[in-house]
């Protein structure tokens, strides 16, 4: 998702396969063995095969609202890091043995509570969205959907929770959650962001 968003921005044009990952086919798995997505095979042949390097790339080529200038890697490395991990455990305890899905959810939620102090504007960076928004409201956004309820009705995380409607709002963010026709190996690809 973050890595789509950061084309659909750039507007660098990508050929896009849709697949379904408990039937990974034997091509993404040839060019990254490790066999989750984004893969992104860049034409130097090259792969790209972690969405914040896919990010990077697509706003190296073409940064027409300066995400990059709006990175905060400490904030990031936060996101991918501790707040993933224990997102991971609080919505899919049954895969990790012995995981208490409450004690990850408050995990997770304490580190919401510190984000929550440092948005005061729509956007961390300001008025527009940048590239560390984009990198960590979709962890936000599963997250909450984990079970909404709950998320939409705690207090005192009213900064993160409006931060978060907002993004499910922004035109950026429902673009790429289009839907597309599944790639089958041979198969016709769709160019991503579509051709305006």
């Amino acid at each position: 998702m973050r890595a789509r968003m950061a084309i659909a921005v750039a507007g660098v044009p990508v050929r896009l396969r849709e697949i379904i990952l408990r039937d990974k086919p034997e091509a993404m798995l040839a060019a990254s063995p490790k066999g989750t997505v984004p893969v992104l095979i860049l034409p130097n042949g090259a792969v790209l095969d972690e969405s914040l390097d896919v990010m990077g790339w697509a706003l190296d080529q073409h940064d027409p609202q300066n995400w990059l200038a709006a990175r905060n890697a400490t904030l990031i490395d936060q996101f991918d890091g501790a707040f993933k991990h224990h997102l991971d455990r609080y919505k899919y305890a049954t895969r990790y043995d012995g995981a208490d899905a409450r004690l990850h959810r408050e995990a997770a939620l304490a580190i919401l509570k510190e984000l929550e102090e440092k948005l005061s504007a729509p956007w961390l960076a300001g008025a527009r969205p940048g590239f560390t928004d984009i990198a960590i409201l979709p962890f936000i956004r599963q997250y909450r959907i984990a079970d909404a309820d709950w998320f939409d009705n705690l207090e005192g995380l009213a900064n993160v929770q409006g931060w978060l409607a907002g993004f499910l709002q922004w035109p950026g963010f429902l673009a790429v959650m289009e839907k597309y026709p599944l790639w089958l190996a041979g198969g016709q690809e769709q160019l991503f962001p579509a051709t305006r």
